[in-house]
Order: C-alpha cells, then structure tokens, then sequence
C-alpha cells in the first residue's frame, strides 16, 4: 500500500479534505495531511486565498518541504489546488519520490526542474471549464506535461467547479469526484 502526503487548498485542512484522507486510509494506504495554516480554516475561498498571499507562497511551499522530513522517500505527493505548489515541488525534487495526484492545478514543470523525473507517475485532474485551472494555465501546464513524459495522465471533468472533490464545500460535485476517487485508488494500488 502507498504512503501518501496529502497537502490542502487555500480553504485549509476542511473535513472535506480529512474525509478524502480517511477515504484513501481505509483504503489500507497511509496518509499524512500537515496543516500549512497553522489550524486556519476558512469558509469563502477569496479569503484563504488572501491568507496565502500574506504568508507568501514560498512560504507554503517550504512548509510543504518541511512537512516531508522525517517521512520515508518512498511517498505519493497529493495536493489540492494550492497544495498542489509543495506537492508538485516534493515530486520533482525529493529524492524516493513515486508518484504525485494533483487535484485542480498544474505548474508548469518548469518551475521545479528541467524535466519531470523519470519513473515518477502523475495524474492531474480538474474540471474543463474551472475558471482557475482552465483559466489561469494550469490546464495548459498540464497539457504540457502530458505531452512531455509518459508518466503524466490528464482527466478532465465536464463543468466549471474548482474544489469538486471536497466534500465540506459549495464547489463539491458528488459524481465528478467518484469518478476522481476511483481513478486515484486504481492509481495507489499500482504505484511501486
């Protein structure tokens, strides 16, 4: 079973995003959510948002870091939206690394290397017409990707949700993220 380190969005550690983990932990795989606010929770997205943007996200990415240490190589990095920053650096630069899901966003690769590291698989989901990850690149970071290495999947959801996978949030799309949930299960099940 895989051991994963599931990082949250700008919401904060919601119980949607503790529901996900148990999800994956009684699934039989081992999950470690660190909370990058310091216990912040916020309801309106905007807000979380603005708490980021005050702490910096280099800061979130290198309390990310700071998170992986003491944990075993071996891990899948898992983020949702701005969780994807520290999950996507963790899986492009630590060393071990097997895997990453990125949930709502892609950076270009780019950003934390010159290519994405051989052996390491990826799936990256969001919906088709979200206007942060179709709007703001990150669907074309992803394209990208996907068309760079073969370790990259690309699953693209009908509607224009950003957060549908958390269950806690107005954003929640209960069919989409099934659909999401089976594929990330499948992908646990046969990462080495």
């Amino acid at each position: 079973m895989a051991q994963v380190l599931l990082f949250h969005h700008a919401h904060g550690v919601t119980s949607g995003v503790r529901d996900f983990a148990e999800m994956l932990r009684r699934a039989g795989h081992t999950v470690h959510v660190p909370d990058l606010y310091d216990g912040q929770v916020f309801d309106d997205l905007e807000e979380g948002v603005g708490y980021a943007e005050k702490m910096g996200f280099g800061t979130i990415i290198e309390r990310g870091v700071a998170a992986a240490e003491g944990l075993p190589g071996g891990l899948v990095y898992a983020g949702f939206s701005l969780g994807v920053l520290p999950a996507q650096k963790l899986a492009q630069t630590r060393a071990g690394a097997i895997g990453a899901l990125l949930f709502h966003a892609c950076v270009p690769f780019s950003e934390f290397g010159a290519a994405w590291p051989r052996g390491v698989r990826v799936q990256i989901h969001g919906m088709d017409r979200d206007e942060f990850f179709a709007g703001e690149g990150d669907l074309d970071a992803a394209r990208s990707l996907v068309e760079t290495t073969t370790e990259a999947e690309l699953f693209l959801y009908p509607g224009d949700r950003h957060l549908f996978a958390d269950s806690s949030l107005p954003s929640y799309d209960k069919d989409a993220a099934e659909v999401l949930t089976q594929r990330v299960l499948d992908f646990l099940d046969n990462v080495e």
